[in-house]
This record gives C-alpha cells, structure tokens and sequence, in this order.
C-alpha cells in the first residue's frame, strides 16, 4: 500500500527501522519515507521483502537500504550500525520495533520460549537503543537538521498495561519496554536525545492473523476496540512520523497509544 502524502518533516534525516520486512514495521519504513527520511530497512532472516521494500522507495524517488541483523545478538546490531554509519554518515531515528511472540500457557512455558521472546523483545531494544545513542553522542548536534540530537522510538504495546494470560512472556517484556523507555529518556534528555514509545492495540500484521482469520474471531476482537475497527500498519507509521519530527520536540519519556480505545476497558461499559 502506498502511504498518503506527507509533508516532508523528515527531510535529510537517516532513519534505522528494525524487523521492518513485514507488519508494524514495514508501515513505519513506508511512512518515514514519504516524510522524507532515508530509511534502513532491517530484516532477520528473509531479505526478499525488506529488498522489494527499498526497491519499491527509491521508486518513488526515496533512498533506502536493506540490512540483515539479529537484534538478540551484540554483535549484529554493532555491525548493522557500522554498515549505516559507514554509507549515510550518521544515524538521526531510530524505532525499535522488532517483536516476536511464542505464546504458551504459564504452566507449559519453556525456558526457551521464555528467552526467546525477551531476546528479542526487550534486550533487542537494550542493544539497539544503546548503539543509536553511542551514534547520536558521537555525531553530536545537527540544528540545521532536527531539534534534537536523536530521536529514539520504541514499539510497545497495550500490553505495557494490560495483563495477557497466555502470553506472559510477551507481555512481560512489554511492561519492560515501558520502564526501559522512560528510564532512557530520563537519562538522554540533557543531551537533546528524545525517546519515546508507541503503543499499537490491535494491528493486522501477521502475528496476530489467528486472532483474526474468521468473522467470528475479528468480531470478538472488535468487541475489545471501541472506534470499532482493527488498525492499519500505516496508523503506527503516522505517528511514527509525528514522534521522530520535529513537530514533537517537546515530548520525551511516553507512550503514545494507537488502539482505537482498547485501554478504555470497554468490558465495563454499561456499569461492567
């Protein structure tokens, strides 16, 4: 889908974008490019969508560029960094997004899964908020540029505040995010580097089609979305965009929710 037209808020600005081959994550890559940033695309293990994704915006007269990286591992995040620094001179945005669920019940879950979805999940943003602020520190302020001297995005979720049986691991590791965020905004702020959160509710991304695949099952979901529809991936690239320009330049340490009123508990709607 081609995102609408946006001013060009994000002019000159390199943009890192993790786990951006699909979902979330490629509506983000697409928004940030028409808004006139230079968008990296990361992608884990398959290139075929985050080449197309880069091939589809210089297209459209943007610049992109596709990097592989596990965001679990040091060592890949450091040379993905190397390799942006290296072709773009810098790094000005940076949204975290990359996510993966294992769902298990409580009782059943593994070790592994457990690890799996935390590795990803939250050291992944550890690792990658880390090394976009080691850049922005080293490159130092850029006022004909942007506001700020760095513009850090992490993708929560609603999950930062409502509890999930059966998907403790995830949920978890969004509740770590929230504090993550805030505490490296706490931090950074004296620098002129903003960091905030996104919280999508329900998005139709493929981690969550089997919530979705029936008219039953996109029904009972309906019934937890008061604005009565299921977002778009372009709904999270817009405020994506707001969040890195600097039409945002006082707003550091929060989460922006994106979820058509889910954490307005419509379950207790008519006295519950």
């Amino acid at each position: 889908m081609t995102p609408s037209t946006a001013p060009l808020l994000l002019q000159n600005q390199i943009a890192l974008v993790t786990g951006a081959s699909s979902g979330i994550g490629f509506g983000v890559a697409e928004a940030l490019a028409a808004a006139g940033a230079t968008v990296v695309i990361n992608y884990h293990k398959d290139a075929e969508p985050a080449e197309k994704l880069a091939q589809d915006i210089k297209s459209r007269g943007g610049e992109a560029l596709a990097v592989q990286a596990d965001v679990s591992k040091e060592e890949d995040v450091q040379r993905m960094f190397r390799t942006v620094v290296e072709k773009y001179g810098t790094v000005h945005i940076l949204v975290s997004n990359s996510g993966i669920q294992q769902d298990a019940a409580f009782l059943d879950m593994t070790l592994d899964e457990w690890n799996s979805v935390i590795g990803v999940n939250l050291t992944g943003q550890f690792l990658c908020m880390r090394e976009a602020a080691r850049e922005f520190v080293r490159r130092g302020p850029q006022p004909e540029i942007s506001k700020a001297t760095g513009k850090i995005i992490c993708m929560s979720s609603v999950h930062e505040v409502i509890p999930w049986a059966g998907h403790v691991n995830y949920a978890t590791s969004k509740g770590g995010i929230m504090l993550l965020m805030k505490s490296v905004a706490q931090e950074l702020a004296p620098k002129k580097i903003r960091v905030n959160s996104i919280g999508p509710g329900a998005i139709a991304t493929p981690i969550n089609e089997e919530a979705r695949d029936t008219p039953e099952e996109e029904k009972a979901l309906l019934k937890l979305i008061p604005y009565g529809r299921i977002g778009e991936p372009s709904d999270i690239g817009k405020v994506a965009v707001w969040l890195a320009s600097d039409e945002s330049d006082y707003v550091t340490g929060h989460t922006l929710f994106a979820d058509g009123g889910m954490l307005l508990y419509p379950g207790f709607v008519g006295n519950g």
